[in-house]
């Protein structure tokens, strides 16, 4: 009899799992880090103090940058190649070689060492003889020291750009300056490197304003109201082609399951702007933004909720990256998640 009542409790587990829907972060982009950042897509966004890390990019319509090729050394000079004096000079070598042999052999006859070049053993002989030895010692001397400075070559720093006189090592990070505080609640924090040209990329500095600020704020809330109201259209005025396409696949999702999303008065508690840059003819800003909302998915056949709360508040700390053409509109470029 208990096993019975054990398996039948175990069907009707199973049956409500099933039954569920697998849920994973409902609001808009939520789960997944996804978009393009121009030229900084395949890189990190500069941290803050609101996001110190981010997850990288999962889906991008921008392809990473290729590798960059390795710097090839210049073959070595005459100096540098292996091999001293003697190798590089064989005709040299050769005839102090024969002088030298010529005078072994007149000592091993009883002639002294100048009798075999031609028995001349007068002050002529002793003149060679000393000519030979210094010149041995002379062309021994710069053997060794070719070699050892060769063996020793000090490297350039591991900061060093490639190739470049003058070349100056990357500056450090430098520490965030908070800036005024916008609105009760938020503080938007600009890097104090944010208005800086931005190495690795061909890109300037980007100066954000407090309108820029308040744009941000405004695209939050007007993304995820969009979002919850399916409204492809509005999400076709405030975000790229690209994100409008990833939401569509959520909303998509949640249709086939037969949920819902809802997201209600999110409110921005913090941001920090990563970074601001411009390149080809667009502006782009990288903010962190946590963030707070009433986030409940619902069952579209009878209005159960199945994940979230309609009346508890949750956070969310994301980043955002948005971009304008000159003088155009901000509107949403990419998620990533923390």
């Amino acid at each position: 009899m208990r096993n019975t009542i054990i398996r039948r409790l175990l069907a009707v587990v199973a049956v409500a799992i099933i039954a569920l829907p697998v849920m994973a972060e409902a609001r808009a982009g939520a789960g997944t880090s996804s978009g393009s950042r121009g030229g900084k897509t395949g890189q990190a966004p500069a941290p803050t103090q609101t996001a110190p890390s981010a997850q990288p990019m999962e889906r991008s319509a921008t392809p990473t940058q290729p590798a960059q090729k390795p710097v090839v050394a210049a073959p070595a000079s005459a100096a540098q190649q292996p091999g001293g004096f003697m190798s590089r000079n064989p005709f040299l070598s050769g005839l102090m070689g024969g002088m030298l042999g010529a005078g072994l052999i007149g000592m091993m006859f009883g002639g002294g060492f100048g009798a075999g070049l031609g028995g001349a053993a007068g002050m002529l002989g002793l003149l060679l003889q000393v000519a030979l030895i210094g010149g041995l010692v002379y062309f021994a001397v710069r053997l060794i020291r070719g070699r050892m400075a060769g063996g020793v070559q000090s490297s350039p720093p591991a900061y060093a750009y490639a190739g470049g006189p003058g070349a100056t090592p990357q500056s450090a990070p430098q520490p965030m300056a908070r800036t005024t505080e916008l609105s009760p609640g938020r503080a938007l924090l600009a890097g104090a490197g944010g208005a800086a040209a931005t190495a690795g990329s061909a890109s300037v500095g980007l100066a954000i304003t407090e309108n820029d600020y308040n744009a941000f704020e405004g695209l939050l809330t007007d993304v995820q109201a969009a979002y919850s109201a399916g409204a492809l259209g509005k999400l076709r005025e405030i975000a790229t082609p690209e994100m409008v396409g990833y939401f569509s696949e959520q909303l998509s999702a949640n249709a086939s399951r037969g949920v819902e999303n809802k997201v209600d008065q999110v409110k921005l508690e913090q941001g920090d702007l990563s970074e601001a840059w411009s390149e080809a003819g667009l502006d782009y800003a990288t903010v962190a933004m946590r963030f707070s909302m009433i986030d409940a998915t619902r069952r579209i056949a009878d209005g159960t909720i199945v994940d979230g709360s309609d009346r508890d508040r949750t956070e969310a700390t994301e980043i955002w990256t948005f971009l304008r053409s000159r003088g155009g509109k901000w509107i949403l470029s990419a998620i990533q998640q923390t």
